[in-house]
């Protein structure tokens, strides 16, 4: 069995894989101050869960955007699961040339998100990813990560609005029954779906004049669901898509 982990700014996704499926998977709150011992007692308790003891494990892949908190979870991986982690940095395979100017600025879960499109979908592709960001990736027909777009996430605009208004609500994300919203809540819920609705059909638009008309569009992230369902722009949802790529890098470094 294989851990695969993924530390994003917002949350933590784990995933537990048996060859190519993947079974259990979970999603933990990124805490900065939460101290490698905590981590290993949710990371044991989650495959105790499962039925599946630390010996049990064949090895375990993560990738992390957030620096400070990868020694942590690498502490707690040794440490509780007995395990020396892959973590996907410079050096490892991962069967993509990136052609970003500096590839070291490029984030670790957007490279494991190419691996797994090359290998699961094929290129050329342009793949969103609705997390605490809005990410738009571009591959090329040979393989190639180009680069690409970053956008506030739903959730960090949703936030900005709350926070930075005297009178307008956090509200849920939502499909309301109209884009002309008949009250403030609707009206939000509206300007954030629609409007981001919007954002990717156009940029979609840009990444395919530049990269083909044969372009795939492949959307993940806890909101591509939601987001997919008012657009014909996203063709494939694959929510799990960061969770695959390590899989498949660790399949490329084993």
């Amino acid at each position: 069995m294989l851990l695969t982990i993924d530390i994003g700014n917002t949350n933590l996704t784990l995933g537990l894989y048996d060859g190519e499926k993947l079974g259990p998977r979970w999603r933990l709150a990124t805490v900065h101050d939460r101290m490698p011992d905590e981590y290993g007692l949710q990371f044991l308790g989650l495959l105790t869960h499962a039925c599946c003891p630390p010996e049990n494990l064949s090895g375990v892949c993560m990738a992390s955007v957030v620096p400070p908190l990868t020694s942590k979870v690498v502490e707690a991986v040794r440490q509780y699961l007995l395990q020396e982690p892959l973590v996907v940095d410079t050096g490892v395979k991962t069967g993509v040339r990136i052609r970003y100017e500096d590839p070291r600025a490029v984030g670790a879960d957007r490279i494991v998100d190419a691996a797994a499109v090359l290998r699961l979908y094929g290129a050329p592709a342009c793949v969103v990813d609705f997390g605490t960001a809005t990410t738009f990736d571009a591959i090329s027909a040979g393989g190639d990560y180009l680069g690409g777009a970053i956008a506030p996430g739903i959730g960090i605009a949703s936030e900005a609005l709350f926070q930075r208004t005297a009178k307008l609500p956090r509200v849920d994300l939502q499909r309301p029954p109209t884009a002309i919203g008949r009250n403030t809540v609707h009206a939000m819920q509206s300007g954030l779906l629609f409007g981001y609705v919007g954002l990717v059909e156009g940029m979609v638009a840009r990444f395919r004049s530049e990269l083909g008309t044969e372009m795939k569009v492949i959307a993940t992230g806890g909101l591509a669901e939601i987001v997919a369902r008012e657009t014909e722009a996203i063709q494939i949802i694959a929510p799990w898509l960061t969770l695959d790529g390590l899989r498949i890098v660790w399949e490329l470094n084993h």
